[in-house]
């Protein structure tokens, strides 16, 4: 799927989509972080339900700008704007606040962006997780997040063939990265067949790392994929920066409304406040 100029999770044809990020605001706007390494909750109330998400003490600057905007009642009244069964829920985008209906959304920023704090895989996209939307990687090489738009994953379980394929898959990403320089020559000389010989070594390198157990994926993972689900192909590329930890029944119920054009909600899914709680 085409992202375009709108923050998306480009790693998946079923993209979360969010805002577009002005580098040139990103780069002038600074946050005060807080120095402490704390987790915070925060209860989210919703027209469909509440929910608390705790925000993870060793992503302090996702934390911090997001209870930022919780006590400056940024996120009051905005939408959750794109829903995709099976996928994530998403919020966040300012623009969302007074939307017509079946305006598009998912442009809408505070004009900045913040740097990645990707700590994978010790955070990884769990059913549950909260992270932060982006745009992709083309316009977005360093993977910062939006200044206030984010995801709830909801994801749906894998089988252990599935955990298999998938730890192969990432270990020859991971191997193809390290061997960029040479496929980036391979194609200048378009040498295709030292291009499929190559393809063929790193596919046989990552076979062998899964079977050995090498790959980024931690008995953690299995665990969480094979038996509440997730969305494992966006994991190391989006900064997962806390969870729910009660009220995923509400985030159910926001999952399955009926959407129409751009995943939008046909009848309007709002936050209605948030708070920083004990």
């Amino acid at each position: 799927m085409a992202c375009g100029a709108a923050l998306c999770l480009a790693a998946c044809s079923n993209s979360a989509a969010g805002s577009s990020a002005a580098s040139a605001a990103a780069d002038s706007t600074t946050i005060e972080m807080a120095t402490d390494t704390a987790s915070v909750k925060v209860e989210v109330k919703t027209t469909l339900g509440d929910f608390t998400v705790l925000l993870y003490g060793d992503t302090p600057g996702h934390r911090d700008n997001f209870v930022k905007h919780v006590n400056e009642n940024f996120y009051d009244s905005l939408l959750f704007h794109r829903v995709i069964e099976g996928f994530m829920v998403q919020a966040g985008d300012p623009d969302s606040k007074n939307a017509r209906p079946g305006q598009m959304l998912g442009s809408g920023d505070p004009g900045y962006t913040l740097p990645a704090e990707i700590v994978y895989p010790k955070h990884f996209h769990k059913r549950g997780a909260l992270a932060a939307a982006r745009t992709g990687d083309q316009v977005n090489p360093e993977r910062r997040s939006s200044g206030s738009q984010f995801y709830v994953v909801t994801g749906e379980k894998l089988t252990e063939d599935q955990m298999k394929n998938m730890q192969i898959s990432m270990a020859f990403n991971e191997l193809a990265r390290q061997h960029m320089d040479e496929v980036r020559r391979l194609m200048q000389t378009q040498d295709r067949a030292g291009l499929q010989k190559l393809e063929d070594q790193i596919k046989a390198e990552a076979m062998k790392q899964a079977e050995e157990g090498k790959s980024p994926v931690t008995a953690e993972m299995i665990e969480a994929y094979t038996t509440v689900g997730g969305t494992p192909h966006l994991d190391g590329q989006y900064t997962v920066f806390g969870e729910v930890i009660s009220g995923m029944d509400t985030i159910d119920k926001i999952e399955k409304v009926r959407t129409g054009q751009a995943d939008r909600p046909v009848e309007d899914v709002r936050i209605l406040s948030m708070k920083v709680i004990d």
